[in-house]
């Protein structure tokens, strides 16, 4: 554990360091993301927050190469280098499309890229859970279209909920410290030694948010823009294909009967990134789903995610992110739970219901009885929870292919401009 703890640091540490750092470089070379109408903040602001993330990753992964545990899980591997290869290759497009722009086809042959880079490292799907209680073997081919296509589809993901300050960095932290609970209690609980590569990739993961979101809370001084979004995304999935590529579906068959952990076993490797990814999962459905049924292109920006939503039934945006964190929680501790705790299902259940109807209350203010509702004070905006709304003129005609962050992405305004703070109300 301590050694996974001091990757965490050094990762947290060099990315907190190297924030401000970009974010001057950012604003030297005009990557600033100035508001759009679908946007929720009111002033330009320096992108490029992925790149300091990205130092993050590769301090991280040098310490862990000179500590003694970890060296050996490393070593004779294509690991550190498929990362940064990897999480280089989104790096830089999206240090292009923050800058200049770029289409979403080339984004999607990045990101394919990227996924392709992975596989070559050695991180590949090699089997799925059946719906019959044992498991599908992937040949080769299936499993690298599976595992590219899950690549994609995460990294996209978290692109979609980084619309409010650190909505996305939270959520992905909360994500990765439950998958680190979860390959951990395997590998010191159950024996299973290939499971410290998650591990470690989840403990860096989480370190890089702890790091970057003193920065980027609530008021921004810096997004991570799409460098840090695909970034994210990139190295989030990285952990269950990890996992689930060099773990043996009969170890956790023979072991979850018999021990604490692993109440399902096969179906665990892949409910538990299902669980912990559902708010950025559910928001890129509903998004897709809304956008097909009005005839418009999956990749059409709008205001209608699910932290628009909670603004708009007046949550202020740090209750909002807030509100979204502990969503995320709640999925996440409820299956770590459910893996390595023996406890009655029962009882499970009963907390687990009532931890959501009391998030639910929370959420939506008008479901609350009568007696717990509180008139809003005067001066209050509905979405910005006490914070003026400046108007902003709308921007020129956006690009043809609008990127899929609504507050991380866009082309650059022409002259950069030192961000201020939006003024409070009295």
């Amino acid at each position: 554990m301590r050694e996974y703890f001091i990757t965490l640091l050094v990762a947290a540490a060099v990315t907190y360091l190297l924030t401000p750092l970009v974010r001057r470089v950012a604003m030297a070379t005009g990557a600033m993301h100035a508001p759009r109408d679908r946007d929720v903040h009111v002033v330009r602001t320096p992108l490029l927050g992925g790149l300091a993330m990205y130092g993050g990753l590769a301090a991280a992964l040098l310490i862990a190469d000179h500590l003694a545990h970890l060296r050996d899980v490393i070593s004779g591997t294509r690991v550190s280098s498929g990362l940064l290869l990897a999480g280089g290759l989104v790096v830089v497009i999206g240090i292009v499309d923050d800058r200049w722009g770029m289409s979403a086809i080339s984004k999607l042959a990045g990101q394919v890229a990227a996924g392709g880079i992975l596989v070559w490292s050695g991180t590949e799907l090699s089997w799925i859970p059946s719906p019959y209680g044992n498991v599908i073997v992937l040949s080769p081919d299936q499993g690298l279209v599976l595992t590219i296509l899950v690549v994609v589809v995460t990294i996209n993901a978290v692109n979609f909920i980084d619309g409010l300050d650190g909505l996305a960095a939270g959520i992905v932290c909360i994500a990765a410290l439950a998958f680190f609970v979860y390959s951990y209690t395997l590998l010191r609980v159950a024996g299973v030694p290939t499971q410290s590569l998650p591990a470690l990739v989840s403990a860096i993961l989480a370190g890089m948010c702890i790091g970057f979101l003193p920065h980027n809370f609530y008021p921004a001084r810096i997004f991570m823009g799409d460098t840090g979004a695909m970034l994210l995304g990139l190295l989030l999935i990285y952990g269950p294909i990890s996992s689930t590529a060099t773990l043996d579906p009969n170890i956790l068959v023979g072991y979850g009967r018999m021990h604490t952990v692993n109440r399902f076993p096969t179906i665990l490797p892949i409910l538990l990134p299902a669980a912990i990814f559902l708010i950025p999962y559910a928001d890129l459905l509903l998004a897709v789903a809304r956008r097909a049924r009005a005839g418009q292109s999956p990749f059409a920006a709008d205001k209608k995610h699910l932290h628009h939503r909670l603004l708009s039934i007046g949550h202020s945006q740090r209750k909002s992110v807030l509100i979204m964190y502990l969503w995320a929680a709640l999925f996440a501790v409820t299956v770590v739970t459910l893996s390595v705790v023996r406890t009655k299902l029962l009882y499970l259940a009963v907390a687990t219901l009532v931890c959501m109807l009391v998030l639910l209350l929370v959420s939506v203010p008008r479901l609350r009885p009568h007696l717990w509702r509180r008139p809003p004070a005067a001066g209050r905006s509905a979405a910005g929870g006490g914070h003026a709304r400046v108007p902003v003129p709308s921007r020129p005609a956006a690009r043809a292919s609008e990127p899929v962050s609504p507050a991380a992405s866009g082309p650059p305004a022409a002259h950069p401009a030192a961000p201020a703070r939006p003024a409070r109300l009295p």
